[in-house]
């Protein structure tokens, strides 16, 4: 405890002086532009994140199986997203290493919340609404679980977590991973947000989202998965957000902008997609998505 006191007045002191954040630099890495790694994440132990994330994680899927919300290992939706997760996990150690030693697990939670989240470690999770509502191909599901599992490569909770000086961990450290990152249904959290006290609200910033994004596509295109889904994805969020608000789009916002940075690197990702289905992007039929997008 003594030291956790110890790494928040750290935080703090560091925040307050200007000298937590990332650097301003960017580096190409297969294609794609990001800024490396912040100096700040040594104030937040990956060990001692990673360990929190894994007991909120256990909690929150105690909490969601309690409630019968938690869909079992049986059931095709999870098989299909396992099956998936499969395909792309081996090929997250390019962007992070230490990705190799994560305790990766996959579970769906029976839920109208268009979202899903990767939590720090390799913990991931789908709402079943994600997959119903926008009626998601494999590769459309892809796109979604390859920009979760990027954020998580990316760091960008453990950066931001430094970023904003967090006094204390613990509880709050999970509380604010499940319900301000990845904003998760209260409904399922709510006795991990009643521990917690208040919350810390982290959002992605638009040069996070765009790592995401980009970083998302390329893991799941080395898996064999094609990033024109991105697109169609977004532009799926974009449609059913007319109609009502989508919890994913507070917290990941969507646009045109976006869609154009996706648009603007397929010359990168296509021919990886190729490659893994053993032919040429010049080759590769057009991408069909599973519903009318007018």
């Amino acid at each position: 405890m003594k030291k956790f006191k110890q790494l928040a007045v750290c935080v703090s002191l560091f925040a307050a002086i200007g000298g937590v954040g990332a650097q301003d630099k960017t580096v190409v890495q297969d294609g794609i532009s990001v800024t490396p790694l912040s100096r700040s994440r040594v104030l937040i132990p990956e060990a001692q994140l990673n360990e929190a994330a894994a007991q909120q994680y256990t909690q929150m899927m105690g909490e969601a199986q309690q409630k019968g919300a938690l869909v079992p290992a049986s059931h095709p939706e999870v098989r299909r997203l396992r099956a998936i997760a499969q395909r792309i996990i081996p090929h997250a150690p390019r962007w992070n290493q230490n990705a190799s030693q994560w305790k990766w697990q996959v579970n769906l939670i029976d839920s109208k919340d268009v979202n899903a989240f990767c939590m720090p470690g390799g913990r991931i999770g789908f709402f079943s609404g994600i997959l119903t509502q926008l009626k998601l191909t494999d590769d459309e599901v892809a796109a979604v679980m390859g920009h979760e599992i990027a954020h998580a490569l990316r760091e960008h909770s453990r950066e931001k977590m430094a970023k904003q000086g967090m006094t204390s961990m613990g509880a709050r450290v999970g509380g604010a991973l499940i319900s301000g990152i990845f904003g998760v249904d209260p409904g399922i959290t709510g006795a991990v947000a009643n521990q917690a006290g208040q919350l810390l609200v982290l959002k992605f910033s638009r040069n996070e989202e765009r790592e995401a994004d980009l970083v998302g596509l390329d893991i799941s295109s080395r898996a064999g998965y094609d990033p024109r889904a991105g697109i169609t994805l977004w532009r799926k969020m974009a449609a059913l957000s007319k109609r009502a608000p989508i919890e994913l789009l507070s917290t990941h916002p969507g646009g045109e902008t976006r869609i154009k940075d996706m648009e603007e690197h397929m010359n990168v990702l296509l021919p990886l997609y190729a490659r893994a289905k053993g032919t040429t992007a010049a080759k590769l039929p057009p991408y069909r998505t599973n519903v009318s997008l007018r």
